[in-house]
């Protein structure tokens, strides 16, 4: 038996980990600080319903792919996926809605009806995007390095990697309301198109060639497949402890203490909380370290209510909402229709109503204005179209999202700017503390659970080349 490695956090990227690092023979405890695994692709109960707890999409199935397979698994086998038809519309008040499909000719045709010429300019974005992801799909499966970049032919796409996505949705000369509609995402993100990396713009070539999907028992089911997988394994996950302090000695790793008083000595530590609470919650990194970590831009969870409601399937699984200035966006999330099993009452159906929000509005207006602006979305007349019945089943705001997911500063990650993606993101290896590994979103350029997951792969495999 190799090393002690103790994996801190059991979302999506540490579970993989842990697996990985079992099967190259080394002895894992995983610390869990809530009763179950998955973090924010974990799920939520009210009453009969269960609902997802963050992702609302499985966009990048390739990548899942990749990861489930170096560890032993396979994703088709797994964790069955339902492929989504109608992804998604992006409405606005007296506009059309602009909506996707995931046949590519459905979502032209749609744009060319509202603005002849769209269609083709669509398409041949679609095209030029596809063959772009293609050549730089495998900087998505390595560790940052600037040799990988020159080899294979990535280097001829730096110009695109360092470009924001407002310039290369300019390139595309779309009509404005589908390049708002395909920088949703941004919005999402509380960050304008300007301030956001250039491949996000991915979004619909992986949408209408690899296809968007929805596992039948929700996103929540791969954690659920990894934990089982890891605990068949041999990874002792302890769930339910939090840790304190990871103790390092002259800049190397010691181990764990957890709020218990426990102190499990360890010759490695894989961190899969937040990165940034790693190193400034938990460790003492240098000044100069916390200084540029702590000016990062971070992400609200925003706002969510958790619908049980009546009425015919929904046409699509997301609906957007913009306010008239694009500056403010709502979204109903359904997955009846898509043939997932969360319909425990007949005639009900479970939905969410989600609010992304600027994350220092939301640190402003503290927990009671967060209440008090779900409430103000929930009067909102355009998502209760075509529903006969509505219940409310729960709130959360972003503050309760960050005490109850013990987010760092009730923050999801650190938004994922294009600036930030050029710095190399946070590194899987850590410079500052021998014995240091990450994985998580902050890590990788996104945080999609397969990026989740491709970074859990990364960071055990650093592991793994440094105690060989």
């Amino acid at each position: 038996m190799k090393s002690t490695v103790v994996v801190v956090g059991a979302g999506v990227g540490g579970l993989i980990a842990a697996l990985r690092l079992r099967k190259a023979g080394f002895d894992v405890r995983m610390i869990e600080a809530r009763a179950e695994p998955g973090g924010l692709a974990s799920g939520v109960h009210c009453e009969d319903f269960s609902f997802d707890a963050g992702p609302y999409i499985l966009l990048d199935r390739q990548g899942l792919d990749w990861a489930f397979e170096r560890v032993g698994l396979r994703l088709e086998t797994e964790v069955p996926l339902l492929l989504i038809g109608n992804i998604y519309q992006v409405e606005r008040q007296n506009h059309p809605p602009i909506r996707f499909y995931s046949d590519l000719e459905a979502t032209a045709a749609g744009f060319e009806s509202n603005w002849p010429g769209s269609g083709r300019k669509y398409r041949d974005f679609v095209g030029r995007m596809e063959a772009i992801a293609l050549r730089l799909r495998p900087l998505l499966e390595t560790t940052p390095n600037p040799l990988r970049v020159l080899r294979g032919g990535a280097w001829l796409h730096v110009p695109f990697l360092i470009k924001s996505l407002a310039s290369v949705l300019r390139s595309a000369n779309l009509p404005a309301p589908v390049s708002e509609a395909i920088a949703i995402w941004t919005h999402v993100a509380g960050q304008t198109t300007s301030e956001a990396p250039g491949p996000l713009a991915f979004v619909p070539a992986f949408m209408h060639t690899a296809g968007a999907y929805y596992p039948r028992n929700g996103i929540r089911e791969i954690p659920r497949v990894l934990a089982r997988a890891a605990v068949e394994a041999g990874v002792r996950i302890q769930y339910s402890t939090r840790v304190r302090r990871i103790r390092s000695d002259d800049g190397k790793i010691m181990g764990v203490e957890t709020d218990d008083g426990d102190f499990i000595d360890a010759a490695a530590v894989l961190s899969n909380t937040a990165a940034l609470s790693t190193y400034l919650q938990l460790l003492d990194p240098p000044s100069s370290v916390m200084r540029r970590l702590e000016k990062l831009p971070l992400q609200s969870p925003g706002v969510c209510a958790y619908l049980a409601v009546q009425g015919p399937d929904a046409s699509f699984y997301l609906r957007f909402r913009l306010d008239e200035h694009n500056e403010r966006c709502r979204l109903l999330i359904q997955p009846s229709g898509l043939g997932n099993r969360s319909t425990p009452k007949a005639g009900w159906k479970p939905a969410r109503l989600l609010a992304p929000m600027n994350y220092a509005e939301a640190e402003a207006a503290g927990h009671m204005g967060q209440l008090e602006y779900l409430d103000c979305l929930l009067d909102e007349g355009w998502w209760k179209e075509g529903l006969s019945s509505i219940r409310v089943l729960a709130k959360r705001t972003a503050h309760q999202w960050g005490s109850e997911y013990n987010l760092y500063a009730n923050s999801m990650n650190p938004v994922m700017t294009s600036r930030f993606m050029r710095q190399g993101r946070v590194a899987h290896r850590s410079p500052h503390v021998r014995g240091l590994y990450l994985a998580g979103s902050s890590t990788h350029p996104g945080q999609w659970v397969s990026f989740c997951a491709i970074s859990g792969i990364l960071a055990a495999d650093c592991l793994i080349e440094d105690f060989q």
